[in-house]
């Protein structure tokens, strides 16, 4: 048996993962609350749908066989919708698996990735892990905008990560800017567009830069199951690229990323428009209405193109924590935004109409208790 080595005999990790701050999903409710409500996650209220629920069960049928490791009905199936080459989309395992192989293909080390300060956490854990170097873009207004990423580019700029919807500011950037701003990075560098929330966007493929990808070389969209699909539990995403970033990605991801059971279930998903578009509908309406009633009660809460709202309380960090807490305690739980750089400011996931009543009357109770907006 050998003798116990001191620390600097033990393996080390790369410099960089020691500089991440490991991801903490929404929480959960207390469960024992009744009519407890998780808002924290911006999951589906609706769940999935009948006939991915279908789908997902008939798959326990072919537990014993690996699945179809190029996933190729479901790409088949997201293309016809879009008009787009199936050859050209690359299924993972969530959009966040697409997100980390494209840092380790085209980051070296001290290469750098440009992402929006209140953009998503999970850009700066992949360009990290990749041993690449995060350069922080600021918002204008919480708005992504061109000018403001172009300025951070330098020769070691390799990826521009860009949220559009963005979560969690559900602030989005127009097609006519995205594509000013692919027009201004070198063509080394790779844009690339999650889309996350694009269903529920008023202007679904302009805000995606759809059609951007079919005509270039260096932009990469990603979508993802976990949303409007009500498909979060089962990791199921998708990336449209150029030939060769498609090329790059599937010789580096695994060969059975994607379990049967996901691609079956997010094929039925993606096939029952009625349903994603009865979610698309609530949705639309109760960002409208939650957020009148949030500035209604003093809270900035700016225009929303998602599934959730993002109010912040005009005393800062100590209210919002006092929100967060009050909320909490009444069974609805929702994601503090500290981690984002927003102390001041809660995010609200979209709820059923009885839930969402008694929430906004909950939160109007907490805002009388603090004497107001102001």
């Amino acid at each position: 048996m050998k003798a116990m080595r001191g620390a600097k005999d033990r393996p080390k990790p790369r410099g960089g993962i020691l500089k991440i701050l490991r991801y903490q999903g929404g929480e959960a409710p207390d469960s024992s609350i009744p009519g407890a409500v998780k808002m924290s996650s911006n999951e589906s209220p609706f769940g999935a749908s009948a006939k991915a629920r279908a789908a997902y069960l008939k798959a326990a049928d072919n537990l014993s066989l690996y699945p179809d490791g190029d996933a190729t009905a479901l790409r088949q199936t997201i293309a016809a919708r879009h008009g787009i080459e199936a050859a050209r989309i690359v299924c993972g395992a969530g959009s966040d698996e697409i997100i980390h192989l494209l840092a380790q293909i085209y980051l070296e080390a001290g290469d750098e990735a440009i992402h929006m300060r209140h953009g998503f956490a999970i850009y700066r854990i992949a360009i990290l892990a990749a041993g690449g170097r995060p350069v922080i873009a600021e918002e204008e207004e919480l708005m992504a905008r061109a000018d403001r990423i172009l300025e951070k580019v330098s020769e070691r700029t390799k990826i521009v990560f860009l949220a559009n919807p963005n979560n969690p500011t559900s602030s989005c950037m127009g097609e006519e800017e995205i594509r000013r701003l692919h027009a201004a990075l070198p063509e080394k560098t790779l844009l690339v567009i999650d889309a996350a929330y694009a269903e529920y966007a008023d202007r679904a493929d302009d805000i995606s830069a759809m059609s951007l990808v079919g005509e270039s070389e260096n932009v990469v969209m990603t979508r993802t199951f976990s949303k409007i699909y009500g498909l979060a539990a089962l990791r199921l995403g998708w990336a449209y690229a150029p030939a060769e970033v498609a090329e790059m990605l599937n010789r580096t991801r695994a060969p059975f990323n994607v379990s049967g059971a996901a691609l079956a279930a997010g094929r039925a998903a993606y096939e029952d428009v009625g349903f994603t578009d009865r979610v698309r509908r609530h949705a639309i309406g109760w960002r409208a209405a939650m957020r009148e009633r949030a500035i209604a009660l003093g809270l900035d809460a700016p225009l929303s193109e998602t599934n959730f709202i993002l109010m912040r309380f005009p005393r800062g960090e100590d209210q919002a924590s006092r929100a967060y807490r009050f909320l909490a305690a009444r069974g609805f739980q929702l994601r503090p935004m500290g981690i984002y750089a927003l102390p001041d400011a809660l995010r609200a996931s979209a709820a059923l109409d009885e839930a969402t009543e008694r929430f906004a009357r909950t939160l109007e109770e907490f805002m009388s208790r603090e004497g107001g907006g102001g």
